[in-house]
């Protein structure tokens, strides 16, 4: 299932910065459980979509998985061995933009435990480093 924009015709956006802390979406809003990023970087949509798969294979389909990142920006790759100019080159990949202490995923409906070993496979399958965050502790914040 591939995840991308619905339309991209003229859509061949600059490379978004990923330094920096996340300004919104920094805290629980949908599960009781989530998934906050440590670092920047580029998800790409295979990543996001191995790290769903990951979570809700373990959870054997029951809870609910949010997932609150979308890759809006296309990458674009020129073919080897062709001369200068000729424009910018095709997408090739769709990533989303993932900034310091943004929560990626969020799931309820499940207990702590499944939860956390869920998350736990879904950051293998991303290249960043991530952590658990819970609902009710004041762990939302990073200072």
């Amino acid at each position: 299932m591939a995840v991308i924009p619905k339309r991209t015709k003229y859509r061949r956006t600059h490379r978004l910065p990923y330094e920096g802390v996340s300004r919104g979406n920094t805290e629980l809003h949908f599960g009781e459980y989530g998934l906050q990023a440590l670092e920047g970087a580029w998800i790409t949509q295979q990543q996001i979509e191995a790290a769903r798969v990951a979570m809700t294979r373990y959870m054997k389909r029951g809870g609910k998985v949010f997932i609150n990142i979308f890759p809006h920006q296309s990458l674009t790759k020129i073919p080897l061995e062709t001369r200068m100019g000729k424009g910018k080159g095709q997408p090739e990949v769709w990533t989303a933009v993932v900034k310091k202490n943004k929560i990626m995923f969020e799931i309820s409906g499940v207990t702590e435990d499944i939860a956390r070993e869920a998350f736990r496979l879904a950051m293998h399958k991303l290249p960043i480093k991530c952590k658990f965050v819970k609902k009710e502790s004041g762990e939302t914040r990073e200072k």
